[in-house]
């Protein structure tokens, strides 16, 4: 990426805002094809997206000198003008402290993606009450790295496989394969209870909504509902566990759950809605569960991103990866 600066330096920072000179940033291949609000956000950190969305809607940024919107595509040698923004000292002091450098254990890495091995309690992404997350503290352990983003989500307390892109390319290949189903994503998840082995199939709506505090929430709603989402799961019981009294706990079921929807919580809402949430789930799941099992060891929900199969965004081959459960969640079930 080519910076080509003009204007005044930023202002000193004990001034009560900061501001960021005019620039003009030259588009580069891995950039190409990104919508504008997005190539701006990540130009202009800690900048809220309602400033960024009003600049882009007063004209102050252009591209090749003309007046876009934000759905505006960026292209191969696109010159982009970003005005002087200013910021609050807050927000200023918090974009110059950078999330902790991290590199996450790879499965598989190529000049194209690098597919990780996610611990729980992690989130993928900052926000949401969360400084810094994955894809942050990557790019901090790779200053090298020219690209990298992420290609999808995992849940902050779900471990397991998370794919990353090292080239706009593969992060637009990837991506429009997870949006036509042409992944497998198959999870690990412990629940309450012995699953009905002809239970295979739940093929329930998913509506999502906000509680009084503001916080997310999902559940399964009717087919006539319009802001319900047709979500499929497809389940295979793995294992049973036998009832442990002396502990105070019940049968369990450890399953292998294929997600053909990608919903959000969809598996925790789904399998919760069958009367088997997942163990350890603290939105969906047994409070009363919860606490016995955290007495045995078991600290987190039981759910983990196991295999993931798609195809190569270069080479288009089928590649299939597995991550094991990590030792918290295999210690519990054997």
């Amino acid at each position: 990426m080519k910076h080509i600066i003009e204007g005044k330096p930023a202002q000193d920072r004990s001034q009560t805002a900061a501001a960021v000179s005019v620039r003009l940033v030259e588009v580069d291949a891995d950039s190409a094809g990104q919508r504008l609000d997005n190539f701006l956000l990540r130009h202009l950190k800690g900048v809220p997206k309602t400033h960024v969305y009003r600049i882009i809607r007063s004209g102050e940024v252009r591209i090749n000198k003309g007046r876009v919107s934000a759905e505006t595509r960026v292209q191969t040698g696109d010159v982009v003008r970003i005005p002087p923004v200013r910021i609050s000292e807050k927000v200023a002091e918090k974009a110059e402290r950078p999330a902790p450098a991290k590199d996450f254990p790879a499965l598989l890495e190529d000049e194209y993606m690098v597919a990780l091995s996610k611990p729980a309690g992690v989130a993928v992404h900052g926000g949401s009450g969360v400084s810094f997350g994955v894809i942050e503290q990557m790019r901090q352990a790779r200053p090298e790295a020219k690209f990298l983003e992420l290609v999808h989500r995992l849940d902050r307390e779900t471990s397991g496989i998370l794919l990353v892109a090292k080239k706009r390319s593969s992060l637009i290949n990837l991506q429009d394969q997870f949006r036509e189903r042409e992944t497998g994503k198959t999870y690990l998840a412990l629940v309450q209870g012995i699953w009905p082995a002809n239970k295979k199939v739940i093929d329930a709506p998913l509506h999502k909504y906000l509680q009084a505090d503001g916080e997310r929430r999902v559940r399964v709603t009717t087919e006539d509902d319009p802001d319900g989402m047709r979500s499929i799961t497809l389940v295979k019981v793995r294992k049973l566990l036998e009832p442990r009294p002396m502990q105070g706990l019940p049968a369990m079921s450890l399953l292998e759950v294929t997600i053909k929807t990608g919903r959000t919580h969809q598996i925790r809402v789904h399998l919760s809605s069958q009367g088997h949430p997942i163990v350890g789930d603290d939105k969906y799941g047994d409070f009363d569960l919860n606490r016995r099992v955290q007495k045995q060891g078991l600290k987190r929900m039981f759910l983990h991103a196991w295999r993931l199969q798609f195809n190569h965004p270069a080479s288009g081959e089928r590649v299939e990866l597995r991550a094991e459960l990590p030792p918290e969640l295999a210690d519990f079930v054997s």
